[in-house]
């Protein structure tokens, strides 16, 4: 039994750091710093260097030694536990309906950042999956800041040239299932001396926010999404083609290290990418990824070169019917611009003047309410939790939102043996192309479980194809298979040669996909699921003899050994909205000379 006297904060203050230390891995990180306001010993106690860097690890996002090297770009580890807390929802695969083929970008660590990074659709070279150099896009980043703040760039290619577009993460949802590229708008300003005229102190942000709204102008922050589809697709246009920041050669470097195993090319990759972040920080310091409008109506003194007044673009909206690039007066590293918000006012205020509206357009906001409710605007990254229905583990998504969506990557369990990402192509024998058919498709699936009328079963769906024309939609059921119920049907391609040897562990009926092109329903052909022995899975079709071969993947190494090939322009990059049944990716100008053959 502990003395009275030992069971005060002394007995806690009296461990040795390496010991507080172990007993840390058992507490939050929120506990850590609850801990350190009680008093200033436990502030220095809970601020220990390794009791930070303890929580770092227990994340398990970054390993332990580039978590070392990521120290150097951060005050803390604290501040770099921050940052990880933060933007960890939004590691792993995220997806979207267009185009067909597939939209896949796989959000990984890079150096004190994350990337998106887009698979590209494409046919297996000639090395097979694992050692085969992947094709791949930059989409996005988010960098930690010094602070351990995140910063947020979209990343396109337009006319040649490579560009990054800054912006703010505006939130991150611990159970985010949807990522928006939005537009913000930011605080008014508002003269220091009303706010004294209101109170000679202002004692919390609540007060001072009070106040704002009685001497500001009196109108609501209108959100983003409330404004009508088509505004909102020219305001991210106008915002990111005045934001972006034509990308030096300094900052066309790697976006994430290659792996260790390579040591000198790691060490030299991690020199690059130092210097690529903190000219990246700079940029953002700079332009802040913003744009400043002046509102007449707002403005307490007179208005500067770089400001913009509302009045004066409604007055000039014919602008909107010539080229607004030549309206432009002036423009700043902050992306102030002139003749895009006429022209985009333009419209807006064409569309709202109509007398005859339908019900759903009476729903939107107007865009001039928007620009009206705040001095500035800011193109920003948003993860929301949103309630989505969804089919086969697909979810339904939404035709009019810049987004991509989270497809939940599932563990294998001991239950769920087979769940999990898994790449491969059709045909016989798995891994590399034929000297038949050089130019296999590459097929990326999502193996998760589903209990249906109280069997289990296993749903493999389709998230990219890298055939020339897409034949099934992007989110199919390739195949379902009933876990209960073992197959007795015999594999009908030879698993025992000279070259070539393969045990069958276990063997499942189901049901592939057939001919036909729908969604809900394509049609299905009876098969059945093979497992064998070194972790291949086939599935094969019981009429055609069609085979379908499997193997587990991990993105983050194939992407470190993969080919970067430039990215789409900067909002389609981000989210492709159109219909398309074809490869849009490698058929723009610029593209790699080594990307596969699409039709």
């Amino acid at each position: 039994m502990l003395l009275p006297d030992l069971c005060d904060s002394s007995l806690i203050l009296s461990l040795p750091d390496d010991v507080f230390t172990m007993v840390s891995r058992f507490l939050l990180p929120r506990d850590i710093f609850n801990l350190s306001l009680c008093c200033k010993s436990l502030y220095a106690l809970a601020s220990s260097e390794n009791v930070w860097l303890t929580q770092c690890d227990m994340m398990n996002m970054v390993p332990h030694n580039d978590l070392v090297e990521w120290r150097e770009g951060v005050s803390s580890y604290k501040a770099l536990c921050r940052f990880l807390l933060n933007v960890q929802p939004l590691l792993g695969i995220w997806v979207h309906q267009n185009p067909e083929l597939g939209n896949l970008v796989y959000v990984m660590p890079g150096f004190v950042s994350l990337v998106g990074c887009r698979i590209i659709p494409q046919e297996l070279g000639p090395l097979g999956i694992q050692d085969g150099p992947i094709l791949w896009a930059s989409v996005f980043e988010v960098i930690g800041d010094f602070d351990g703040s995140a910063t947020f760039f979209l990343h396109g290619r337009k006319d040649g040239i490579d560009y990054v577009c800054p912006g703010s993460v505006k939130s991150i949802d611990k159970s985010c299932n949807v990522l928006l590229l939005e537009v913000e708008p930011g605080e008014q300003e508002y003269d220091s001396t009303l706010l004294q005229g209101k109170s000679s102190v202002i004692s919390s942000y609540s007060e001072f926010s009070r106040l704002q709204g009685v001497v500001g102008n009196n109108e609501a922050m209108v959100p983003f999404s409330k404004l009508a589809f088509s505004d909102r697709r020219k305001l991210l246009e106008v915002t990111t083609s005045q934001v972006r920041q034509e990308v030096p050669n300094i900052a066309i470097g790697p976006l994430f290290p290659r792996l260790r195993d390579d040591y000198d090319n790691f060490q030299k990759d991690l020199v690059l990418l130092k210097e690529r972040r903190a000219f990246l920080s700079q940029i953002h310091k700079l332009g802040n990824g913003g744009i400043q409008i002046d509102n007449k109506e707002n403005s307490q003194g007179g208005v500067g070169p770089m400001q913009l007044e509302l009045d004066d673009i409604r007055k000039s909206l014919d602008c909107s019917r010539t080229d607004h690039t030549q309206c432009i007066k002036s423009k700043s590293l902050g992306g102030y611009f002139w003749g895009g918000f006429k022209q985009i006012l333009g419209r807006s205020n064409h569309a709202t003047s109509k007398k005859h509206t339908s019900s759903h357009e009476i729903k939107h906001a107007r865009l001039d309410d928007f620009l009206r409710s705040s001095d500035t605007i800011r193109l920003t990254l948003k993860a929301s939790n949103v309630k989505l229905s969804s089919y086969r583990a697909w979810p339904n998504m939404h035709d009019s939102w810049f987004a991509v969506y989270k497809m939940p990557l599932r563990v294998p369990t001991e239950d769920q043996v087979y769940a999990g990402l898994w790449g491969g192509t059709f045909g016989w024998p798995p891994g590399k192309p034929s000297e038949e058919k050089p130019g296999k498709a590459l097929f990326f699936l999502l193996l998760s479980y589903e209990e249906i009328e109280g069997q289990q079963f296993l749903i493999a769906t389709k998230i990219l194809e890298g055939t020339h024309y897409v034949l099934h939609p992007n989110g199919s059921a390739m195949f379902a298979v009933n876990m209960n119920v073992p197959s007795s049907e015999p594999f009908p391609w030879e698993t025992d040669t000279d070259s070539f040897s393969m045990n069958i562990e276990h063997a499942f009926m189901g049901e592939g996909i057939a001919n036909g092109y729908g969604f809900r329903y394509p049609g299905l052909k009876s098969g059945s699921l093979f497992v064998f022995q070194n972790g291949i899975l086939a599935f094969n079709w019981k009429e055609s003899r069609n085979v379908l071969t499997l193997q587990r993947l991990n993105l983050q190494e194939l992407l470190k050994k993969g080919e970067r090939i430039p990215s789409l322009p900067p909002m389609n990059n981000f989210a492709y909205l159109t219909k398309s049944y074809s490869n849009v990716y490698t058929g723009f100008p610029g593209a790699s000379t080594s990307s596969p053959r699409f039709a």
